[in-house]
């Protein structure tokens, strides 16, 4: 089948270092991408994917961001999911009684309290600077504004998230979703969208999702992978990606969406 559409996540997938993709991707991106659309899919916020959008020459294209909470493009909000202030206080709560850090996005907004290694790595990564202020101040000022968050990043040692993972399953499980990027990480997005959701409301009344080919690597992705026409893992995918996915490539670190475009997507 000749797929319409193709969707891929970020980190750990697309980008084969921590925030840039190769040369050799762009060249295949910019094969197939006058005859498909080409979706980028991810957690980041809009302008961490926005310069990676001009590198391949993709820039006409929607971006969906924070998991699918927010859904981008020509720098307007098309679509908005957000986590509501009161669960984000409550979430600020269960974090702070652990000393776990706490970030806050919201659009192109991000927030923190301190300058940690943690915040540096993803300064680095998303090529994004947040501004450093008290998460209270923040709280206060998005009541003012009545606003709550597309997402929160909560981060700590491995024994303060395994236990804040329960909790937030258990109490906050109906509004929220949460989902560990490695074992000092929690990213947590509103319960009611997905990467898949969101891909469908870009879609609507166009290609059918048996017309998208995705690729991707963490939990996050597969619910994306198992429902398109075709779905890739990336060789360093987690396991249970691994599992659903219809074909496996190379790991991100070897380029591994390239390679599958060039042998398997013929324009």
């Amino acid at each position: 089948m000749r797929y319409k559409v193709l969707c891929s996540d970020l980190d750990g997938t697309l980008l084969s270092t921590k925030n840039d993709v190769s040369d050799f991707t762009v060249s295949q991106i910019s094969r197939i991408k006058h005859a498909m659309r080409i979706l980028l899919v991810s957690a980041r916020m809009p302008r961490s994917m926005t310069y990676l959008q001009r590198r391949m020459g993709i820039e006409h294209e929607p971006l969906i961001c924070y998991n699918g909470a927010l859904i981008w493009e020509d720098g307007k909000e098309l679509t908005s999911t957000e986590i509501p202030l009161s669960d984000v206080s409550e979430i600020y709560r269960m974090a702070e009684k652990r000393g776990i850090g706490l970030g806050l996005y919201r659009s192109n907004e991000w927030y923190v309290e301190d300058n940690t290694t943690r915040v540096r790595k993803e300064i680095h990564h998303t090529q994004a600077t947040p501004v450093f202020r008290p998460t209270p101040d923040t709280l206060e000022d998005w009541g003012q504004r009545n606003i709550g968050a597309h997402k929160l990043m909560l981060m700590g040692t491995q024994d303060t998230i395994d236990s804040i993972f329960l909790e937030l399953q258990e109490y906050l499980g109906t509004v929220v979703q949460p989902y560990r990027s490695n074992d000092t990480l929690i990213e947590i997005s509103p319960k009611t969208v997905s990467k898949l959701s969101a891909i469908r409301a870009v879609m609507a009344g166009g290609h059918s999702l048996e017309e998208v080919i995705a690729f991707g690597d963490n939990y996050n992705d597969i619910e994306m992978l198992q429902h398109v026409g075709c779905g890739v893992a990336v060789g360093n995918a987690r396991e249970e990606v691994k599992r659903i996915a219809d074909h496996i490539t190379l790991e991100n670190s070897e380029h591994g969406v390239a390679h599958f475009i060039e042998q398997h997507i013929n324009i």
